[in-house]
Order: C-alpha cells, then sequence, then structure tokens
C-alpha cells in the first residue's frame, strides 16, 4: 500500500507543469507523509453543484494546474463529440491563488483542441462571465472562481452555450471525457493562439445593467459597499455611476482584490465576523444600506440599520431580500414566472401567485433555476438573485445590487424603509421566518451518517409540530429530478436537510408560517416563529446525531 501510494505520487509529479506543486509534492514523497499523500490520492475532484472546487494543492484531490488541464482537455473533448469543433470557449476568472494560471491553461488547452479560445481581460466578476457566453456567441464557458469559500480554494465552473451551468447529462459526459484523458504530455497547449479580450465585453454588461430599473425611477439611496476582497469594486461602482445612484461609500479595508482575504475568517458575508468592517463603516457614514458582495461578486448581501440590532444594523436574510425584489418587481408590473430553489421559502409562491405570475421550484443552484421556461426573476436563500435572465442566466450580485438601491430609493421618497415593506409583506401573506442549521465538518463521514439516521428513522414532530410527510428526495419527485436530500413536511412549517455542494457542510433548511392578522400582531407572530424555530434546530439536531 505504502509503495503503491508513493508510485502513484511519483507518476503525478513526473508531469506536473507547475514548480509550486511539484515542490510540495516532491518534500511529501522524500518525508513519505503517507497521510498527506493518501488525503491528495484518495480519488478525483468531481463535478459537484458548481463544477470542481477544491483546496490548492498538489494531486488528484486537489485543485491544481494538471487537474485543471485534465478538466479543460475533457470539456474540449466534449464539446467536439457534441459537433462543436472551431467554437468559440470564454474564459473568465476571479483574483485567487492561480486563477490566472488556471484560465490561461484552459484557453492554451481549448487551442490546442481545435477551438477558438478568449479570455476576458482581467479578473472580473463571475456575472460578466456568464453575460460574455451568450452576448459572444460562444458555445461554452468557464469560470475560475472558488466563490466565498476559504483562502486556500479554488474552483472550475462550467457553462455552455446557452449561458447557463452544466447540468445532468452534460456533467457526467464531461467527467467521463475527464476520466479518459490519458497522459498530460498527450494534451496539446500552445504558447498562442487565445484572444484576451478588451473591455468591450464589460462596457456592454455594464450597458444592460441599466435594464433591470424602471426608467425615471428614484435613485437616492446612499450605500456603503464592500467587495469582500473580491473583484467587484470597480465593476459595482461603474454600474452605481451609470445608473445616476450617489457614488457607494467603500469599505477601504476591503476593496481591492487580495487571495489572502486578510480581514476575514471566511469571504462570505452570511458568515460571523464578515461585515464587522462594513458596519463600522456604515456608523460613520450613516447610509441607507450596506451592500457587499462575495469575491466574485455573483452574490448580494443587503443590511440595513436596525436600532434593535446590536450595533444599529441588521443583515437581511436571503429569502427576506428575496421576497423584497419579487415585491418591488410586482409593484412595478413584472409577469413572467417567479423561480427559487426547494430550500429558499415558500413565500415566494404567494407572492407569485397573488401577482398572477407563474412560479416554480427547483434544485438547489442556479444551473437549475436558470434554466426555467419564461423565467422573469430567481433566487435562492443563498445570497443569489437572477434579476435579468435575458442577460445573464445565473446569479448577479450587480444587478441585484442596483435593483436593491433602487427599492429602497423608491421607499426613502415615501419615508419608508426595506423593514416597513417586509412587515407590509408578512400582513399580506403571513410571517414566514426561516433560519438554517449548518454543520461544518472535517470528516465527510459525519454528514453521510447524519442523512443515513435521518432516513432509517425520520423524525416524527419537531418543536411540538407533527411531521405531515416526509420525502427522500433522491427518489426523484413529479417536479424534480433526484438529489440528495430530504423534505419534511410539518404543520406550519418545512424542513429540508441537504449535503451542500461545495463545502464540507451539512445544511439543513427551516422555514414556519404564522398567520398575522395586523401590524400589531407581528411582534408576537416574530416571537413564536422564533420560538419554533429555535425548537425546530434543537429537536432536528438530536435527530440527526449532530
Amino acid at each position: 500500500m505504502q509503495q503503491d501510494l508513493i508510485a502513484q505520487a511519483r507518476t503525478w509529479l513526473a508531469e506536473d507543469p507547475d514548480p509550486e506543486t511539484r515542490d510540495e509534492l516532491a518534500k511529501l514523497i522524500d518525508t513519505e507523509d503517507l497521510d498527506a499523500l493518501a488525503a491528495r490520492f484518495a480519488g478525483t475532484l468531481q463535478f459537484g453543484t458548481a463544477g470542481l472546487r477544491g483546496e490548492l494543492g498538489a494531486g488528484p484531490m486537489r485543485m491544481n494546474r494538471s487537474v485543471v488541464i485534465r478538466a479543460a482537455a475533457g470539456l474540449a473533448a466534449y464539446l467536439k463529440a457534441q459537433g462543436r469543433t472551431g467554437g468559440l470557449v470564454v474564459i473568465g476568472y476571479d483574483a485567487r491563488y492561480k486563477s490566472a494560471d488556471f484560465a490561461r491553461d484552459t484557453a492554451a488547452v481549448m487551442t490546442g483542441a481545435g477551438l477558438r479560445a478568449a479570455v476576458l481581460p482581467r479578473p472580473l466578476p463571475t456575472p460578466v462571465l456568464a453575460y460574455a457566453i451568450r452576448h459572444l456567441g460562444a458555445v461554452a464557458g468557464v469560470e475560475v472562481t472558488a466563490s466565498h469559500n476559504p483562502p486556500r480554494d479554488n474552483g472550475y465552473k462550467v457553462y455552455l452555450g446557452d449561458g447557463s451551468q452544466i447540468v445532468p447529462p452534460a456533467d457526467g459526459e464531461i467527467a467521463d471525457a475527464i476520466a479518459a484523458v490519458g497522459p498530460l504530455a498527450g494534451v496539446d497547449r500552445p504558447e498562442s493562439g487565445w484572444e484576451i479580450l478588451g473591455d468591450e465585453v464589460l462596457d456592454a454588461y455594464l450597458a444592460r445593467t441599466d435594464v433591470v430599473l424602471a426608467a425615471g425611477s428614484p435613485r437616492t439611496a446612499q450605500v456603503v459597499y464592500t467587495a469582500m476582497h473580491g473583484v467587484g469594486t470597480s465593476v459595482l461602482a461603474a454600474a452605481f455611476a451609470r445608473a445616476g445612484f450617489p457614488a457607494p461609500v467603500l469599505v477601504t479595508e476591503q476593496a481591492e482584490p487580495d487571495p489572502a482575504f486578510p480581514t476575514v475568517a471566511f469571504p462570505n458575508p452570511e458568515e460571523p465576523g464578515a461585515m464587522d468592517l462594513a458596519f463600522a463603516t456604515a456608523r460613520r457614514a450613516n447610509p441607507d444600506l450596506v451592500i457587499a458582495n462575495d469575491p466574485d461578486a455573483d452574490r448580494c448581501a443587503v443590511a440595513v440599520p436596525d436600532a434593535a440590532a446590536d450595533g444599529g444594523w441588521r443583515m437581511l436574510r436571503g429569502d427576506e431580500v428575496g421576497a423584497l425584489l419579487a415585491a418591488h418587481l410586482v409593484a412595478r408590473g413584472a409577469t413572467g414566472v417567479f423561480a427559487e430553489s426547494i430550500v429558499s421559502s415558500s413565500l415566494l409562491g404567494r407572492i407569485a401567485e397573488k401577482a398572477g405570475n407563474g412560479y416554480q421550484e427547483t434544485l438547489t443552484g442556479f444551473k437549475w433555476i436558470a434554466r426555467v421556461d419564461g423565467l422573469r426573476y430567481g433566487y435562492e436563500e443563498a445570497l443569489g438573485y437572477c434579476v435579468d435572465p435575458d442577460g445573464v442566466r445565473d446569479k448577479d450580485g450587480v444587478t441585484a445590487a442596483l435593483l436593491v438601491a433602487e427599492l429602497a430609493s423608491v421607499l426613502k421618497e415615501e419615508g419608508r424603509t426595506l423593514l416597513d415593506l417586509l412587515d407590509d409583506i408578512a400582513v399580506e401573506h403571513g410571517l414566514h421566518a426561516t433560519d438554517q442549521l449548518s454543520v461544518r465538518v472535517e470528516d465527510l463521514s459525519v454528514i453521510a451518517d447524519a442523512m443515513r439516521r435521518l432516513r432509517d428513522t425520520p423524525p416524527t414532530a419537531l418543536a411540538g409540530l407533527a411531521v405531515t410527510s416526509a420525502e427522500d428526495l433522491s427518489e426523484g419527485t413529479e417536479q424534480l429530478p433526484p438529489t440528495d436530500g430530504l423534505r419534511y413536511q410539518l404543520d406550519g412549517a418545512r424542513v429540508i436537510v441537504r449535503p451542500s455542494g461545495t463545502e464540507p457542510k451539512l445544511k439543513c433548511y427551516l422555514e414556519v408560517v404564522v398567520p398575522v392578522g395586523s401590524a400589531d400582531e407581528l411582534p408576537d407572530a416574530r416571537a413564536k416563529g422564533a420560538e419554533l424555530l429555535a425548537g425546530i434546530k434543537r429537536d432536528l439536531s438530536a435527530a440527526a446525531g449532530i
């Protein structure tokens, strides 16, 4: 076993094109660090919710140039098998470690395979890449990003020519093509032959951002903005300037790209402490809103002044922003299908139904939401919003920020706030209170054990609410293809449990619905909702053994 592992590592080392990972692997071989080698050679990274994603390092279980070259070669082989030889593949990348190298390797592989490749001019938001695919008539797109993952991670997100992320069966066929790639010496990687795009694509994207706003709408909201050390600052600032909003007040410590993410433990607005600098800036600037993007600027987080909140600012949940944007679009007369992932609040369905719009639930991820026929608006609770599906068939943190700022401006002129509108929505549709039980693990078997426990012994009641139905989503439903998840309907509540597709986490999504007769009843309804959510979280944790 030991000799087999070392031999496997030596074979990998012999064809690794990157001096950095070669040095890392050589040291592990020389010191016979079997635990570290076993972790790197325990299998291969697999396509998940967002393509490939993992920790940087040597070996097939890490993100590195060898893995990326194989992924690109497999994608190229898949495209050629689909009759796309000579087609354009557009490539974008963020500012993480190795992102530019992975983008260049992808361009070289595509060029060597007989496809045309074009690379965005510099690190830019993921939605710019998603837009560029259709704008340029590409047959596929690749975005090198790990979104909001820790600093040592990177990833490889694949889109096809419709501008949406890959779904089955394409993901499996691409994975098969990657597995069939032989030695890297056989993958042609010329030194040139691809195009480095200018700013024309970015300019076209920015010109389109205006379509999410109503003509003549107020543009007065003052925003504090953080890019979370990512690539959003210049693009969002340009979009706000084009639209006529006041220039955002930047959180200067986090405004420039920095792959080390030095001021946050995790560069995700949802993580504890990640917004502390933004709130400190807001207390000085006294804006109407705080807006944050994640590092590749496809997610949008919103915080509002709230005297009752610690520090005077409260983060809105993704479900709250999702409902606010839906209500705003309805008020503007938007028609079409409103869609969301199954883990998002059922409130969207009530808003859409009352407005006479279509409504559809999908599996988690914008690769599913963006494919909904007739989509007008889509969102999921993890701070992702698609507000211009004709332009970007993916979540877009820049256009979502514009729409939030427009809504805040409309309310500001009325002497109202986003919190006032949330109250109105609760009175009209019932209070939909949501929460999450999220457990990050080192050992993935913990997640598998929890799912097995819940499947073997499903709970019959949570927080005193009877479980009225239990669905194993791995078997699929009439509306949904199979996925690894469990859904429980309760009397006045809903719970969904699933492993994360992008992080080593077990995620449990909780929702309770409390009827509200008038605004006077809201405090009691919120207290009841919070109590039920706490009880469900406690009982579900016990049932799952986490």
